[in-house]
């Protein structure tokens, strides 16, 4: 075996396709966000603004967050020590879980390191706990859920994405006795839709299922304390189990579930992911703590951040632009091709000092490559002008591209 060639062949599969992912150096600066400082490989810089990214309110920034992580690590030092078993778990830790469960109105929560370990390792433990567990999982799921339900062990149902009928077929084909839970997202993050939460309550109160949310791209943003869109359309009472971050709309890192204090009890007896991993540090805790308790009392910024997003959807759409629009804060364009969509990035990036990441399969399927765009309270209309201008003049250029290849 050419263990090389092998890489070598991979590698070249990628490239050959217009999928190989790229990273660029990028320096976000005190204050200054969206604007940041790109390194071009040449190592030269260039002033640039960030529109893909997923600290969807600025809050990576806020003097109330940063003076909560200086404070702990004054006082602390940098890491936590341990895992939450063996000395890692600190005020810190549980004041922000504290913070979350009162935020979803749940009886606890419990803090990971990600959404995608939350994710993971709660679903992946669920059987352990429920044996027999058939799980229902969207199609258009997270990564993180379908590889949480993929590694369980237990039986799988994967439903059409927000199909209800479909959902009531595959319910009413398992025997009525056998535990089920539903999985599904409010905020789907790659078109922006939301799914139908009350519907999905309604046939799991049926076929008596336990409900399972992943809330990462509505927490922060959405609801009168920015619970999520549960919170906005007052069900949270019937969700189970909650899964949301604190890498987005809180701009800290780390992800949770909220659930009652049973649940969280036991899957952070039993969930690997969760008793096997050194625990989020103090100072990074304390930010996110603080973060979700000013979110729960600044509507003006969520208020905001809808009307940038609702601008610029209008403005691109004004454009004759290829938009997804479901009501929600994301905008995609529909490229529609690997290598075109890489090539607009490219020239956003190189001409224009705006960045936005091409995304491709298999975060979509094959054939609606698309630019993600994150309207944020702090795209001013400076920014937003900007954008609108070099979509106008790059986009007449590629269709130009386009049709030069497919004549």
């Amino acid at each position: 075996m050419d263990y090389t060639a092998k890489l070598d062949n991979a590698l070249t599969a990628l490239h050959d396709e217009g999928r190989y992912r790229t990273f660029i150096d990028i320096e976000r600066r005190k204050g200054q966000f969206p604007h940041a400082e790109w390194t071009r490989p040449d190592g030269t810089k260039q002033e640039i603004t960030v529109w893909c990214g997923n600290d969807y309110l600025g809050m990576g920034q806020h003097p109330v967050v940063l003076e909560a992580m200086h404070e702990a690590i004054d006082a602390t030092g940098a890491g936590s020590g341990g895992t939450r078993n063996i000395s890692g778990t600190t005020v810190y830790h549980k004041r922000l879980e504290a913070e979350i469960s009162d935020l979803h109105g749940k009886e606890a929560a419990l803090l990971f390191t990600s959404a995608y370990i939350a994710n993971d390792a709660t679903l992946s433990t669920l059987p352990k706990l429920f044996p027999g567990l058939i799980i229902y999982s969207d199609e258009l799921n997270h990564a993180s859920m379908i590889e949480g339900v993929r590694r369980n062990g237990g039986a799988k149902r994967i439903f059409k994405h927000n199909d209800l009928d479909h959902l009531r077929s595959l319910l009413e084909a398992d025997d009525p006795a056998a535990p089920k839970l539903i999985a599904f997202e409010s905020i789907y993050s790659m078109d922006g839709d939301f799914g139908p939460i009350e519907a999905l309550c309604d046939l799991a109160d049926e076929f008596n299922a336990l409900t399972y949310i992943d809330e990462v791209h509505a927490v922060g943003m959405y609801g009168p304390r920015g619970a999520g869109v549960a919170e906005r359309d007052r069900l949270m009472h019937r969700l189970d189990i909650i899964n949301g971050t604190l890498a987005k709309a809180y701009g800290v890192m780390g992800g949770y579930i909220a659930a009652s204090e049973k649940m969280c009890d036991a899957i952070r007896s039993y969930a690997p992911g969760f008793i096997f991993t050194t625990s989020l540090a103090p100072a990074v805790a304390a930010g996110a703590a603080a973060s979700v308790a000013h979110l729960k009392k600044d509507q003006a910024l969520r208020d905001k951040h809808q009307t940038q997003a609702k601008i610029l959807k209008a403005r691109l759409k004004g454009l004759g632009l290829p938009i997804i629009d479901h009501g929600s804060h994301i905008l995609p364009v529909i490229v529609g091709d690997p290598v075109h969509t890489k090539e607009l990035s490219d020239m956003l990036l190189d001409q224009y000092g705006i960045y936005v990441q091409p995304i491709n399969f298999p975060t979509v399927p094959r054939g609606t490559e698309r630019l993600r765009f994150t309207p944020s309270p702090v795209h001013g209309p400076k920014e937003v002008d900007a954008v609108v201008r070099a979509m106008d003049d790059l986009w007449s250029h590629c269709a130009l591209n386009r049709a030069e290849l497919t004549a």
